[in-house]
């Protein structure tokens, strides 16, 4: 089963900071009490120049600066700033934490086992929320895909356990989510999210929110969710 959390963890397809996700970021905003402190984390993108990762801190300030809320960027860009204790305060000090879209495996070798991802976890611990869009919703589940083809199987953080999150469903090709699927066998769950669509996580509670859908398919079964669904997955 998923693991019980005590705030909100939210998936996101993709489309992150844009209008198409802003009815998603509302929501998510109204799970929390007043003051409402934004962190947003371009981590994913660490590999991809100066130039992505002020395109990803500028477009988070100003998503959240229009839904009027106090939002920061921070510098954690590989695993030295994950390791830095003063950014890791600044993360715990907020309740709403977003990690956008880049590289999930990069995401996740920089984040594991560090102070910058105590705090993130402790922000939903504490009843905040988590966001992850893309690369950023992948290392939530149990392991993630490397690709290109055959993947490589890398140990995510398990938040749904056996399950392999797949961001962009709605864009990829019948073609590769079958390949997919037969690879990574019995025993284990495709979750595939669409752009503008998130599987919200909240304590042992799942559902949809967005305008596309969830797909959840294991060994034995194959169904699309859609807003306002609750979502069912496979017991361990």
């Amino acid at each position: 089963m998923t693991k019980t959390i005590h705030g909100t963890l939210a998936l996101v397809g993709a489309g992150e900071y844009l209008p198409g996700v802003e009815a998603i970021d509302r929501f998510l905003l109204s799970r929390l009490p007043a003051p409402r402190r934004v962190v947003c984390l371009p981590t994913a993108a660490g590999a991809e120049g100066a130039e992505r990762l002020r395109y990803w801190a500028e477009l988070g300030i100003k998503h959240f600066t229009r839904l009027g809320v106090e939002v920061q960027s921070l510098p954690v860009f590989d695993r030295t700033d994950a390791q830095d204790a003063r950014l890791a305060e600044q993360v715990a000090a907020a309740n709403f934490v977003y990690l956008s879209g880049g590289k999930p495996a990069y995401l996740h070798d920089v984040l594991h086992d560090t102070p910058v991802f105590e705090a993130i976890e402790q922000v939903l611990d504490t009843g905040g929320v988590v966001a992850g869009c893309s690369a950023g919703a992948m290392i939530w589940g149990e392991r993630i895909p490397r690709f290109p083809p055959p993947p490589i199987w890398q140990a995510g953080f398990a938040y749904l356990p056996n399950a392999v999150i797949l961001p962009h469903f709605d864009e990829m090709s019948h073609v590769m989510t079958n390949i997919l699927h037969f690879i990574l066998g019995s025993g284990h769950t495709l979750v595939g999210i669409d752009g503008n669509t998130a599987l919200v996580m909240m304590e042992e509670t799942l559902i949809v929110a967005g305008s596309g859908g969830v797909t959840v398919w294991d060994a034995d079964h194959k169904e699309r969710y859609t807003a306002g669904d609750s979502v069912s997955l496979p017991k361990t």
